[in-house]
């Protein structure tokens, strides 16, 4: 984010802050976050490949093949995703809105579950709001009308279709929190008393030996996505404590115990744990492609709007708290070798 700031502010000095720099200094912020990521993904990479024995030279050969992958096929998974989950809302015919002529772009018809439903062409309007606010897209006429508001299926808000069917949303909050400090600064708009008085936080925070990032990261993510981060720690917490009891009589230093639970099998499975619920959530979300699979789905939420009695209501997550109660002592036990604990082979 501090590179974003900056490159905003420069842009700012520059007289650069029509909506065409928008998205110059989201680029310039894009490109740094991928260089960032990529250097935190291959320090992870080494140490796990160093948990399991494997050659840094190999591992820095599959990187570069993973990077070149990602690279290639993750903004084709986004659009996929987007457009499986975009919701084409009718807008009303006594609207007053109308699309200004030099604003409206390219052609483009419905895409997803709706398409079926009108097969016509139209133009597309990308709304920019002057308060700045979220953008809107619109699908308008030949006479610049607006027939459809394109919800979309990252950061969308609308989560039923016009023929009642429910549509899953996908949060984006570093995303939202970019596009505020990209709008906020260009257009002059950005409470800086809010911003200087988040930085003294963070200096106090780190004066306390508080890391500051991790309560940033904590403040600005949704309660359901930090809750689970949260509890992980809490039981990393857990099985560090059982380890300052089993080496005590080493009298290793905390970074020395630090390592010891780096190497702990709990860790390799809570990686297992990143990767299957990215490739779960791919899997999930791609199904409303695929037809016959889409019914099944739909099928399966009928069902359980007709039996499952925690679908809604005051206790709808109260069933889904089980499994993941279950997979949080399962990380627990495994990583205090209590289970899947790997046996060393006889010689």
């Amino acid at each position: 984010m501090a590179t974003l700031l900056l490159t905003c502010l420069v842009f700012l000095i520059v007289g650069w802050t029509g909506p065409p720099y928008f998205v110059t200094a989201l680029s310039i912020g894009g490109i740094v976050y991928i260089a960032a990521s990529n250097g935190g993904t291959i320090s992870q990479d080494l140490k796990t490949g160093f948990l399991v024995g494997s050659t840094p030279r190999a591992q820095q050969i599959a990187i570069l093949f993973g990077s070149l992958a990602s690279a290639l096929t993750l903004g084709y998974v986004l659009l996929f995703l987007n457009d499986a989950y975009t919701v084409y809302v009718p807008v009303p015919a006594n609207t007053e809105l109308r699309a200004p002529a030099n604003e409206i772009g390219k052609t483009s018809k419905l895409q997803g579950l709706q398409a079926a439903s009108d097969p016509k062409t139209y133009r597309v309007w990308q709304r920019m709001d002057p308060d700045g606010g979220a953008a809107q897209r619109y699908l308008v006429d030949a006479s610049g009308v607006p027939v459809y508001l394109v919800d979309p299926g990252i950061n969308g808000t609308h989560r039923v279709r016009p023929d009642g069917s429910a549509v899953q949303k996908f949060d984006a909050p570093k995303a939202t929190l970019m596009s505020y400090i990209i709008k906020g600064i260009l257009s002059h708009k950005l409470p800086w008393a809010l911003v200087l008085l988040g930085a003294m936080i963070a200096i106090v925070l780190e004066m306390s030996g508080i890391p500051s990032l991790a309560f940033a990261v904590g403040v600005y993510l949704p309660l359901a996505s930090s809750s689970p981060i949260f509890v992980g720690g809490m039981v990393r917490w857990l099985v560090d404590r059982y380890l300052k009891v089993k080496f005590r009589h080493k009298n290793l230093s905390e970074t020395e115990l630090t390592a010891e639970g780096d190497k702990s099998p709990g860790v390799l499975l809570a990686s297992g744990y990143i990767a299957g619920g990215a490739i779960t959530g791919i899997v999930i979300a791609a199904k409303e492609m695929v037809n016959p699979l889409a019914a099944i789905g739909h099928r399966i939420e009928e069902w359980q709007t007709a039996h499952n009695p925690f679908l809604s209501g005051a206790y709808a997550d109260l069933l889904a708290l089980i499994p993941f109660f279950v997979i949080c002592l399962l990380l627990y036990l495994v990583g205090r070798d209590l289970l899947l604990v790997t046996r060393p082979r006889a010689q």
